[in-house]
């Protein structure tokens, strides 16, 4: 938690206001019970109707003064808890954004969502209830131990006793719900998880028939959910009833002791009264105490899952790029090399990649080809320093990978996925992802490239409105928006991982001349991923891979004469699935 509140320290006068203001309030309370003393022992005794008045027109106005305090105390608290949500927010989303793929598959997207959404929900509530009642709760309890200590000794050890043994009930169901209560953070995780899962592949299940089985498992998952939740929930509601049996039993005695007191003349009717207000002042501050030191420490076991995040850093990107270097940019080296690389999943004994060797100079045309798991996919990770090898050289732009800011590496390439993701909002705002200051003409010259051009203008042109995840397009159109979004950039490295899956033969070879000649202008490197010999066909070098490994490197011809797993690919039909 301790890390976290450096977010607090913009909101320091919020900080400070919140607790004084409830301390004001506190005060208000304590003096409360003294005036009914009065009431009773002035007023109605001696039957004082103007005193009685003037009393009631005190309480009154502690009231409405306590009131307009409390209001003022629960802004600044809200106040500094919101912004405080925002910051830590705002800066937990720019982290994982720039996290490494291998630290997001380490925690987990499910994870990531609950800590972003509920833990900070948590974390910021904690925030809340502690800016007003830390100190309130406290002064309380203290406060009123004082006061009955004032009206009289004897009875005010009842008090004495009291406060110790609440404390023990209050620190020991404390001590066994807290662990609890993370366990139950962490049966959530797995619930987000199936649900997740399921909202992913649901036209999956469905074509499998599988609904009633994944309802049979989640229901199986909330129930455990529900049983950990239940458990916790027991043991936490036993503090209520054991705080209120005690209280209520001490209040038994203080009334005994009290009227005894009375009748022998040592004690007023109003000084009773004001001892047992006393006493149910302490019984609700308690209460209020131990449901707070509740929160606290599920928001401490949520603080150290937010700073888990912070602390699976990205360290690639606090190594300095080296797009400004003359001789990184004009060199006749290999844009793209690789020297024996190989590559293994982190927590995987086997190799994704092994022994990949190639060369791509500027201008050149690499096809990557191969069956499904292949690793395809996988390589390309390596390009676009997701991941780093594990052995051998990858070189690009005549750097060693590992040198490579992700930041810096990732402003010199336009990426098409292998799925076509756009974002809600417009034509042209999905196209500024490439360049944020493009020019309406620079992303028609892009459309036109990628061939579609013509359908975007018979809609609302540039500001045709996308839904989420494109819904409003058809496949081929979702991959021709994407090719489009990246040929917006002026990049030195263009890569396409099967960009071409849902367009038509023609179209897709429209689109290749037209690609092939917009990189030959830029002198880039285009890296085409494909399951069709067709879409590399043309390629100054392709490479077959087959479960991770090199298998052929080299250009259509030779490939044909030397390499079976190719020619195996061109004899059923040039389709590598």
């Amino acid at each position: 938690m301790r890390f976290l509140l450096k977010y607090l320290r913009p909101y320091i006068k919020e900080c400070v206001l919140a607790p004084l203001f409830k301390l004001l309030e506190a005060t208000l309370d304590l003096f409360v019970p003294l005036v009914m003393t009065r009431i009773i022992d002035e007023g109605i005794a001696k039957e004082d109707t103007s005193f009685i008045l003037l009393m009631g027109g005190l309480l009154l106005g502690f009231a409405i003064v306590g009131v307009v305090i409390a209001i003022t105390a629960q802004y600044f608290a809200a106040k500094a808890a919101i912004y405080f949500q925002t910051d830590v927010k705002h800066a937990l989303f720019e982290h994982i954004v720039h996290m490494s793929a291998e630290s997001k598959n380490k925690l987990g997207s499910e994870t990531l969502i609950t800590r972003m959404t509920g833990d900070m929900n948590q974390v910021a509530s904690c925030v809340n209830w502690s800016l007003r009642l830390m100190l309130r709760s406290p002064l309380i309890v203290f406060g009123a131990m004082v006061m009955a200590f004032i009206i009289d000794f004897r009875c005010a050890l009842i008090f004495a006793v009291l406060i110790p043994i609440l404390s023990v009930i209050v620190f020991l169901c404390l001590r066994i719900s807290i662990p609890l209560y993370k366990n139950v953070q962490k049966r959530l995780d797995k619930v987000l998880l199936h649900t997740r899962e399921n909202l992913a592949g649901v036209r999956v299940i469905r074509a499998f028939l599988r609904q009633d089985k994944e309802k049979k498992a989640f229901e199986d998952e909330n129930i455990e959910l529900q049983k950990e939740q239940l458990h916790v929930g027991r043991i936490s509601s036993l503090m209520n009833p054991l705080t209120l049996l005690t209280v209520n039993a001490a209040m038994m005695l203080l009334i005994y002791v009290g009227g005894v007191r009375v009748n022998i003349g040592e004690l007023t009717q109003g000084q009773v009264v004001a001892l047992i207000n006393y006493m149910s002042q302490i019984l609700i501050e308690l209460i209020k105490m131990a449901d707070v030191i509740i929160l606290v420490n599920k928001s401490l076991a949520s603080a150290d899952r937010i700073k888990e995040i912070f602390e699976i850093g990205d360290e690639d990107n606090h190594k300095e790029g080296h797009r400004d270097e003359k001789d990184t940019d004009e060199s006749d080296a290999p844009v793209l090399e690789c020297k024996d690389m190989s590559f293994s999943y982190p927590g995987s004994r086997e190799s994704a990649l092994e022994d990949i060797n190639i060369s791509v100079n500027r201008g050149e045309t690499l096809g990557i080809i191969g069956g499904t798991g292949s690793g395809k996919t996988t390589l390309l990770s390596l390009f676009l320093g997701y991941y780093k090898a594990s052995r051998g050289v990858l070189d690009i732009f005549d750097r060693d990978s590992k040198e490579w800011a992700q930041d810096a590496l990732r402003k010199r390439v336009g990426y098409v996925h292998q799925r076509s993701v756009l974002f809600s909002g417009t034509i042209r705002d999905n196209l500024l992802w490439g360049d944020e200051s493009a020019s309406d003409e620079k992303m028609w010259e892009a459309l036109r490239i990628a061939q579609a051009d013509e359908f975007v203008s018979q809609k609302d042109g540039l500001d045709t409105v996308v839904e989420a995840g494109g819904k409003n397009f058809s496949g081929g159109q979702r991959q021709r928006l994407c090719i489009a979004r990246a040929l917006v950039r002026n990049a030195d490295i263009y890569v396409l991982d099967d960009a071409f899956s849902a367009l038509d033969t023609a179209t897709e070879a429209k689109l290749r001349v037209q690609l092939s000649d917009h990189v030959k202008k830029l002198k880039a490197t285009l890296v085409i991923v494909s399951q069709r010999i067709s879409s590399v066909k043309n390629a100054d070098g392709i490479l077959v891979l087959d479960d991770g490994k090199q298998v052929g490197y080299g250009t259509h011809d030779e490939l044909m004469s030397s390499c079976e797993v190719y020619r195996e690919i061109e004899r059923i039909g040039g389709d590598a699935s």
